[in-house]
């Protein structure tokens, strides 16, 4: 259990610039959107590259190694990026050093979540997952968004100092979950130098030789990229439209508080009404309708609280896709590593995609062009996982208690 709060805290510090860096760089650094757009497309290809390798790298050296290993990654680029990046605004020194930061999160994190896939047991990973994706969110979401939140608006503390304090965050949340935790299981797995390498093409051979590991990862891109791309354009939106500048926060700090809660829920309820039901209705399609609505909202200068109902649903709905974690694996139970590396792969492009829509199509199809996107990516997601079927365990004893599904994972 110690495992799981220790990725939360670490999350905690890479969250605590989520939600505001895009605008306070666009209003202190003077950068326009499609700059900032750059570099968190630029950031998101890293966090993409790096979340692959973490699923193979963690059965060939072992998860620990490969949390250690983020850890490291990301004391790296934090030094520089704040240190050089942040104080001069410059742009040739914020995309290479905040690329780094992308690199680190997904192997502490996602090297994490294979062990999870290995050592719960079938009938409940489900719920074990929901469990990661609730300590995931609620340190990127609700700790990290809401530490953010009190230091700038409450304390008044500088924005370079807030982000210096991240290095705290992730110091104890490493220490927890590498010196605290269960031992590296799979560890004896590890692999030959010659195995090492079959094994890294096996990560790329999965997605012909198991067609629905591809659609899975495909999937899990589009799931959070509308939620990733929403920072980049809609604070700005919402000063437009003539709304206080700190309704943005507000909004999306109740969007992911409700997120992290249903990350929990979704797990269990997943394994009761189907893996597959509940990505498909509730994730594909309920996102797909509060994108829209959301937007629409702000257009027609709804009230703050409509706002940030449509929001906290589709924190609801986005939470629906966790029972992703669960199906992936089991489409491949001979090679669950390779299978999570292509989920934490979708995961990572999920950054990617989310910014790069932004960063190519807010200049030629405005706001609501994005907003439109996103929503045919939800309805494209929701037509993939008809296809993405998989025969789903079933416990004899049927318990799904939160705690049952804790004590049996670890």
């Amino acid at each position: 259990m110690l495992g799981y709060f220790g990725v939360m805290i670490f999350m905690a510090g890479e969250g605590l610039e989520l939600n505001w860096l895009p605008e306070y760089l666009q209003q202190s650094g003077h950068m326009t959107q499609a700059q900032t757009g750059l570099i968190y497309t630029i950031y998101g290809l890293m966090v993409a590259i790096s979340s692959w390798f973490s699923g193979v790298l963690a059965e060939i050296y072992g998860v620990r190694r490969v949390m250690f290993i983020g850890l490291i990654l990301f004391y790296v680029g934090s030094f520089f990026f704040l240190t050089f990046g942040m104080p001069t605004h410059n742009l040739y020194w914020i995309i290479p050093t905040y690329a780094i930061r992308g690199l680190a999160y997904p192997l502490f994190a996602y090297g994490f979540l294979v062990w999870v896939a290995y050592e719960a047991p079938a009938e409940k990973l489900g719920s074990a997952v929901g469990i990661f994706w609730f300590m995931y969110s609620g340190g990127v979401a609700v700790i990290g968004t809401g530490y953010s939140n009190v230091m700038l608006n409450y304390y008044h503390i500088s924005h370079l100092h807030v982000l210096w304090t991240a290095l705290i965050f992730v110091t104890v949340g490493a220490v927890v979950a590498l010196a605290l935790s269960g031992g590296d299981k799979n560890s004896d797995n590890k692999k030959t130098e010659k195995a090492s390498f079959s094994y890294l093409l096996n990560g790329l051979t999965i997605l012909t030789k198991k067609p629905k590991v591809a659609m899975g990862g495909i999937v899990r891109m589009i799931n959070t990229s509308a939620a990733y791309g929403f920072p980049v354009f809609i604070p700005a939106l919402l000063i437009a439209e003539h709304y206080d500048k700190d309704v943005w926060l507000s909004v999306v700090t109740w969007l992911w508080m409700v997120n992290v809660i249903f990350n929990l829920l979704w797990g269990i309820i997943g394994d009761k009404l189907g893996w597959r039901n509940v990505v498909m209705w509730f994730g594909c399609v309920g996102c797909a309708i509060t994108t829209f609505l959301f937007y629409y909202a702000i257009e027609a200068h709804a009230s703050v609280l409509t706002i940030t109902l449509i929001a906290s649903v589709y924190g609801c709905f986005l939470a629906a896709f966790v029972p992703l974690s669960a199906i992936m694996p089991m489409l491949a139970p001979k090679d669950k590593g390779a299978a999570m590396s292509i989920l934490n792969f979708g995961a990572g492009m999920s950054y990617f995609f989310g910014y790069f829509i932004v960063t190519l199509f807010i200049a030629s199809v405005g706001n609501a062009g994005v907003i439109y996107i996103y929503t045919a990516l939800y309805i494209v997601a929701a037509c993939l996982m008809i296809f993405v079927n998989v025969g789903q365990p079933t416990s004899d004893s049927v318990e799904h208690e939160v705690g049952v599904a804790v004590k049996e994972a670890l």
